[in-house]
């Protein structure tokens, strides 16, 4: 059973930054592919970026330039560094862990919300 823990979430103005992370426990961390999804009121859950356990990364294009995805395997951690963010980026975040491609793994974190103002 894998356990994922997010953080980092909260309010900020456009333009300003965040760092989610996700702690995972419970499961073998580091040859897993990782990702952040988010879902927006009224909206799909859409993949936002996902890393290999090479340390590969792909990004939506909406997010390209802005979002960074990297991981800490001895941390069993994977980030989300967003930069110049927008009122568009507001949703709620989740880790997801193992998904292959545009597929999700079958394990979710709780999700944390973030909020960008204008």
């Amino acid at each position: 059973q894998v356990q994922l823990v997010e953080s980092g979430g909260g309010l900020v103005q456009a333009g300003g930054s965040l760092r989610l992370s996700c702690v995972a426990s419970g499961s073998i961390f580091s040859i897993v592919p990782m990702g952040w999804y988010r879902q927006a009121p009224g909206k799909q859950r859409e993949l936002v970026a996902a890393i290999t356990s090479g340390g590969s990364a792909n990004y939506v294009d909406s997010v390209k330039g802005r979002f960074i995805i990297s991981r800490d395997n001895a941390k069993k951690t994977v980030y989300l560094q967003m930069n110049s963010l927008k009122p568009e980026d507001t949703a709620v975040y989740y880790c997801n862990y193992g998904g292959r491609g545009s597929k999700p793994g079958d394990y979710w974190g709780q999700g944390t919300q973030v909020t960008v103002s204008s």
